[in-house]
């Protein structure tokens, strides 16, 4: 814990222009808090990518859940551990400062990784290891933020709840179980930043989110040299052929995909939902009777979903002679819509890195993004996403975090909190 500010030094800020003629002499105490703790931001981090925690790794997230949690009660915060291993995940962090001054800020983070394995390492500006940009970066930058904020005293008073969960990377199932805490904090929530990794210039006021569906196509099987008569028909495998094609040309529509991930056909078919594997066997000379497809379907806004599901269905139900179809459509995780209330915050976080002379801020293209834990609190707060660590080779060996644009991001997380009072 620093000590507090002298009464000159205080005086001095306070009379100090603001940067950019924007900043505050608050604000720029702030900034100058923020600074002076980048060596104890490198080594939070440094510390916690040391902390192996893979998300099938229960004892590593939970490790390092303690690690954060014992500085985030050092800023005053409570913290409690939820554990999920009905879902067979390790569980979340869940800390909170209570208050009624301001907005009732939600922080959003992860604790899992991909892959794990690699320890930090710093060569220049450039920090290596397990988890360093997605997302022990963006959790560092939550923590430094709140440090400047705390020993500004400027967390007096409001509400801020920080969750970390342990299984972004895998989210357990049903959602109902593995995201009952974070949906709870929503409601009690009326903004949520997201710290995934960051893309300069963009924050995310929308996220895609995803559907799978089944395709179920069955034919009278018999001879081949019977195809395409009156008793056998087309075959279950020209019938799925014309499904997917049809899908392929009369879908498209911006901030819409779909995917065909796995087509299993022929007399008989078996497919495994958990292990996203098949099997089919038949002959040449025998009609295919059978074939299973599995898909995925993804989204911005319900009712462009609505309408695309509705053409699938469609398509589907005109048969070739002697086929039928069906197809059955399964939610996961939800879109983070770009609502108004989100373009306000980009609003004013664009305003924040001018202020720094950082540059502005634009709204990132949504189809670039995927699902994200904002994603399930979106319905009941305004939100962005995207404002963590700048680095790369996510999920991959070699993954790392720009050091130096570390301090931006900090500042820049920081003055956004302070203007949502």
């Amino acid at each position: 814990m620093r000590h507090a500010r002298s009464l000159p030094w205080l005086l001095l800020i306070l009379a100090a222009p603001a940067w950019g003629g924007d900043l505050t002499g608050v604000e720029q105490e702030i900034v100058a808090l923020v600074d002076e703790d980048r060596e104890w931001t490198v080594d939070l981090l440094a510390r916690s990518v040391d902390i192996m925690s893979a998300t099938e790794n229960h004892q590593g997230v939970r490790q390092l859940a303690d690690f954060y949690a014992r500085e985030l009660e050092a800023l005053g915060f409570t913290s409690e551990w939820i554990d999920q291993s009905a879902v067979d995940r390790a569980g979340h962090l869940v800390a909170e400062r209570k208050g009624s001054r301001g907005k009732r800020l939600l922080l959003i983070g992860h604790l899992d990784t991909v892959l794990e394995g690699e320890t930090f390492r710093r060569e220049g500006n450039l920090g290596y290891g397990s988890g360093t940009a997605d997302m022990k970066g963006g959790n560092a930058i939550v923590l430094a933020a709140l440090r400047a904020l705390h020993d500004a005293g400027e967390l007096e008073g409001r509400q801020v709840i920080v969750i970390f969960t342990g299984d972004e990377e895998a989210t357990g199932k049903p959602y109902s179980v593995s995201r009952a805490a974070l949906f709870e904090v929503g409601k009690r929530s009326d903004v949520a930043l997201a710290f995934e990794g960051s893309i300069p210039g963009t924050a995310v006021v929308g996220r895609r989110g995803f559907s799978s569906w089944q395709l179920e196509v069955t034919g009278s099987t018999g001879h081949s040299s019977t195809i395409f008569g009156a008793k056998r028909g087309s075959g279950a495998i020209f019938e799925a052929a014309r499904i997917l094609s049809a899908f392929h040309d009369e879908l498209r529509q911006p901030n819409i995909t779909y995917n065909p991930s796995v087509i299993v056909g022929g007399s008989d078919v078996g497919f495994d939902p958990e292990s996203y594997s098949g099997t089919a066997h038949g002959k040449s000379n025998v009609v295919p009777g059978k074939v299973h497809v599995t898909g995925d379907l993804r989204y911005l806004e319900r009712r462009p979903l609505e309408e695309t599901r509705a053409k699938m269905r469609a398509i589907v139900a005109e048969n070739l002679p002697q086929t039928s179809a069906t197809i059955s459509f399964l939610d996961g995780m939800p879109a983070m819509e770009p609502t108004e209330g989100n373009m306000a915050l980009l609003g004013i976080l664009d305003q924040v890195s001018q202020a720094l002379g950082a540059g502005p801020v634009e709204a990132h293209d949504p189809s670039k993004r995927g699902a994200g834990d904002i994603s399930f609190v979106a319905r009941d707060v305004d939100g962005l996403d995207g404002l963590g660590a700048l680095g790369d080779n996510d999920h991959a060996h070699g993954e790392y975090v720009d050091l130096d644009a570390l301090a931006v991001l900090r500042k820049r997380t920081g003055l956004l909190m302070l203007r949502l009072q």
